[in-house]
């Protein structure tokens, strides 16, 4: 049995070596993904734990409970106990059977409160982004910063064929957000559910047509990261990738700046420049 183990550990060295198999990289799927994307925030790093968790309690279930039906199979066949035995009501194995699973439970449970309390409660934010969903494309304001407001749309052709990398996640205009700054999504759809995920910041929250619904995150690595609309929201749904890109203060500034002199600044009264110069059916 040792043998057999240490062979399939070599096998699978060897492809993640040769690629084969890859582990999953920061910011977006790798070919041959195995596990969750490389953590960028504190929010991801407590799911990335909590999940490598659930595993070790899942993989010790598992090797229990294939235990003992071995043990059963071999100790309690009718060839190795002719004669069975009678016994019932075993008060030990009752009360085990019904403490063991509360204390797995209880083991659970309390590292999910933590880590779910710790993605509700929303932090003082140094900056906020409103995502608003609309089939198929995501648009974002940033009412801190003299009411920017743009379209961010899947960057290709008509025919969808000639997508800049990476293939169906890069886009037109990124939202971009300071390094290691709190920063508060506001999300909400404008026509039909839409739900906006970035995996390596382990956020994924419903934008609902009516209801304003808030995430957070705090990109601790500058780069790009990539997540898409994970709520089936209609015949485009595979084409409203999201790309968050995280600058230094500096480099975020001047970008904001370089925006609105692109004319994305609204006024309270008006609707967007920009947005009324896109033509949204050019890329469907």
């Amino acid at each position: 049995m040792l043998k057999w183990c240490m062979t399939i550990a070599a096998v699978a060295a060897a492809l993640v070596a040769s690629d084969t198999i890859a582990l999953a990289g920061l910011g977006q799927p790798s070919p041959w993904q195995l596990g969750l994307q490389d953590s960028a925030s504190v929010v991801m790093d407590q799911l990335t734990g909590f999940h490598t968790f659930l595993l070790v309690v899942i993989t010790l279930i598992t090797i229990l409970v294939l235990g003992l039906l071995l043990t059963v199979m071999v100790k309690f066949n009718a060839k190795a106990n002719p004669t069975p035995s009678r016994t019932t009501h075993n008060t030990f194995i009752e009360v085990v059977w019904t403490v063991v699973p509360i204390v797995i439970l209880g083991a659970i449970v309390v590292p999910s409160f933590k880590l779910l309390f710790l993605q509700l409660d929303i932090p003082p934010a140094d900056l906020t982004v409103k995502a608003t969903g609309q089939q198929w494309s995501w648009n974002y304001s940033y009412p801190d910063n003299g009411n920017l407001e743009f379209p961010s749309l899947l960057a290709c052709d008509n025919e969808r064929v000639k997508c800049e990398h990476p293939r169906l996640l890069a886009v037109d205009n990124d939202m971009v957000v300071p390094v290691n700054k709190v920063v508060r999504v506001q999300v909400i759809g404008a026509d039909v559910i839409h739900s906006f995920s970035v995996p390596s910041f382990g956020i994924k929250i419903d934008a609902v047509p009516g209801r304003l619904n808030e995430t957070w995150f705090k990109a601790e690595r500058e780069g790009t990261f990539y997540g898409q609309c994970s709520e089936l929201c209609g015949r485009d749904h595979a084409f409203m990738p999201i790309a968050v890109r995280v600058v230094s203060d500096k480099e975020f500034t001047a970008w904001v700046e370089g925006m609105k002199k692109k004319g994305f600044a609204r006024s309270d009264d008006a609707s967007p420049t920009a947005l009324a110069a896109v033509d949204p059916a050019g890329l469907r």
